[in-house]
């Protein structure tokens, strides 16, 4: 009888994104496997406090495989020679293992793209400054809010450790956000951090989102849903990369050559919720046009129809859309409308021809056609690639 390999998972359970990479790798294994797991929390030590326990137990068990997050023990664990796969948090990679990691530049590009769509000419970034993939992230934020000739006001974490704890660092972060111009667009590295930056606003009196609209990563619902407002946050599609992960861990089990050593847990898509429900847009009649394609996104409506709902002719609608926009009356019903196909595509378990026949496309083979033509993918493509099913 086969082998059953028998696989260490080192990955917290308790938030979404550590869920997500569960869930996959479990997928695959159910699929090619069966493995035996033995399960650990990250950071597992003995009453002691040292390693020694951790280190010991994956020689006992005689492993054939580990996918975890990095630890204080990786140099150890690479003397073993077991196939290992790290989930980073300090660097992006690490010599001799393949690195599992988040999507930072396609993260920081879809915050920045909402917060500017919302209207906003003020920005702000909020992170972790010692994680390389917070800083990654501030980093791509920055540069697609410099694309539209604007600049981020970054935060800066005290350097003691005793005032990072955040009885302390609280207010430090009030003072921070009071000195911010607005309205201005926040994104912060986490959720966790979105909901530090609610509780420091309701303490200073500083209201989400009319004076700070607030964008996290990691779209994990039980933070996002319980914080009031709840949170507005980008999507990685950490399921579809743990699947790979367990795929190549598989190929280094058999002693298959592996070419790559990243895998990227994609950012998808804005998982829009009321702390980012804002538009920083003075002129009423622009506001009032956009409200209206948005309430009339499973329409197909058309240009004429925006311009019915304002007292506006076109021609003057057209260049207020442009001057305050950048994009024409077209260009914002069609990039409204394929925002909610991709919505549906990810969070609903519709098919493409119900979501057709909802959005009144004629068939689906219309609707494939239309947004293959802005996304240069197919719907089914599209949700095969970034949704959490495979």
């Amino acid at each position: 009888m086969p082998k059953i390999p028998k696989v260490l998972l080192m990955i917290e359970s308790s938030r979404e994104y550590g869920r997500q990479l569960l869930r996959g790798i479990g997928r695959y294994a159910g699929l090619y496997g069966p493995w035996n797991f033995f399960m650990r929390e990250p950071f597992y030590y003995d009453v002691s406090g040292t390693n020694e326990n951790l280190l010991r137990m994956i020689e006992k068990w005689d492993l054939d495989g580990i996918i975890m997050r990095e630890s204080p023990e990786i140099e150890q664990i690479v003397q073993l020679g077991v196939p290992t796969i790290i989930c980073t948090y300090t660097r992006e990679q690490i010599p001799g293992f393949i690195s599992l990691v988040g999507d930072c530049a396609g993260a920081g590009k879809l915050a920045a793209e909402h917060l500017l769509e919302r209207g906003l000419k003020h920005f702000a970034y909020c992170g972790l400054d010692d994680m390389y993939w917070s800083r990654e992230r501030g980093v791509s934020f920055e540069k697609h809010i410099a694309e539209a000739g604007l600049k981020v006001q970054f935060y800066k974490q005290p350097s003691s450790k005793k005032k990072r704890l955040w009885n302390f660092e609280q207010d430090i972060m009030i003072e921070w956000l009071k000195q911010l111009q607005k309205p201005i667009g926040l994104m912060t590295c986490t959720d966790d951090r979105s909901q530090n930056v609610v509780e420091a606003c309701k303490v200073a009196n500083i209201h989400i989102p009319e004076e700070i609209a607030v964008i996290g990563v990691d779209n994990d619902e039980f933070i996002c849903e319980l914080s009031n407002p709840p949170l507005t946050s980008v999507a990685l599609n950490a399921g579809k990369a743990g699947y790979e992960a367990a795929e190549m861990l598989h190929n280094l089990m058999k002693s298959k050559k592996i070419k790559d050593t990243i895998v990227v847990a994609e950012a998808t898509h804005v998982a829009l919720r009321q702390s980012t429900d804002i538009l920083a847009i003075e002129d009423a009649e622009v506001i009032k046009a956009l409200n209206f394609i948005r309430q009339n996104a499973r329409r197909t409506i058309q240009v004429d129809d925006v311009v019915s709902s304002v007292f506006l002719s076109q021609r003057a609608l057209q260049q207020r859309f442009k001057k305050i926009l950048g994009r024409t009356i077209h260009n914002e019903i069609k990039r409204i409308r394929l925002e909610y196909i991709c919505q549906l595509l990810l969070n609903s378990p519709k098919s493409i021809a119900e979501i057709a026949w909802e959005l009144e496309f004629l068939s689906s083979e219309h609707i494939a056609r239309y947004f293959k033509n802005e996304k240069n993918m197919t719907p089914r493509e599209f949700r095969r690639r970034f949704g959490s099913h495979l």
